[in-house]
């Protein structure tokens, strides 16, 4: 699996790095992105993003120690590891994918909090995606962690996947920023023209996060926020501005 990732955070002065985070480990074929919960901040001035961060943070290294293992790496494990070994308070949603093969089975295995997940595209179209979980509109479920806390607050809601895997597939993974800005058919626009320039998967992410942003800048277009908003019974046109963070992988022949 070939991966590449491309990040557009919100403009915000006084926390530029925005509130998403994500890693991807090429030599064990894994993939995480986090989105740190905005609203901590707004009633409790925690950055979120921090949170995020080191969340991720830890999620990498602890793949990255599992290189020589024999055993596959396992999502649930590595978000429950990385949670614990987290010190800064905040909440976030996320997901954490690992490509695996057994006996010539291929699979993606993942773990999924709230609303950071994925979609499989086979033969251009999209044929799987993650459901988002929330409490109730533009509220998704999320992991929280209290300062000074150990408890392991928000993974009793993960949800786990299996989903078989052919050569050529391609795996979007992504903060809701994607999500609630682009229609699964847009997506798979966006990657058949990537797939037909040859772009590398960096430059796919680019493509998606970029005409994300253009619809969430957007105030009249038609959205799946928006589509969700009135769904919910709220008023809402156009995209929704939101940090955005979009991973790209290519699944290979063995």
């Amino acid at each position: 699996m070939v991966s590449g990732s491309f990040y557009i955070p919100k403009k915000n002065p006084g926390r530029p790095l925005g509130e998403d985070s994500h890693f991807i480990d090429q030599a064990l074929n894994v993939i995480g992105v986090a989105d740190g919960v905005g609203s901590t901040y707004e009633y409790k001035g925690i950055d979120s993003g921090e949170f995020a961060r080191e969340l991720m943070a830890e999620a990498a290294e602890i793949v990255r120690k599992r290189l020589h293992d024999v055993v596959p790496v396992n999502p649930r494990q590595v978000l429950e590891e990385a949670f614990s070994k987290s010190k800064s308070p905040g909440s976030s949603t996320a997901c954490i994918m690992a490509l695996d093969l057994h006996e010539n089975d291929l699979r993606i295995k993942a773990v999924s909090v709230g609303d950071s997940g994925f979609v499989v595209i086979r033969r251009e179209k999209v044929v799987f995606t993650s459901p988002v979980r929330q409490l109730r509109f533009n509220q998704p479920f999320q992991i929280r962690k209290k300062a000074g806390s150990t408890t392991c607050r928000g993974l009793e809601v993960a949800e786990e996947f299996e989903v078989a895997m052919q050569a050529g597939n391609v795996i979007i993974a992504a903060s809701d920023g994607l999500f609630d800005n682009l229609f699964p058919e847009q997506i798979e626009r966006v990657v058949k023209m990537s797939l037909q320039q040859n772009d590398p998967p960096d430059v796919l992410a680019r493509s998606l996060a970029t005409a994300a942003l253009k619809k969430s800048l957007d105030t009249s277009c038609e959205s799946p926020f928006a589509k969700a908003a009135r769904a919910a019974g709220f008023a809402h046109s156009g995209g929704k501005y939101d940090d955005i963070t979009v991973v790209a992988a290519y699944v290979q022949a063995i």
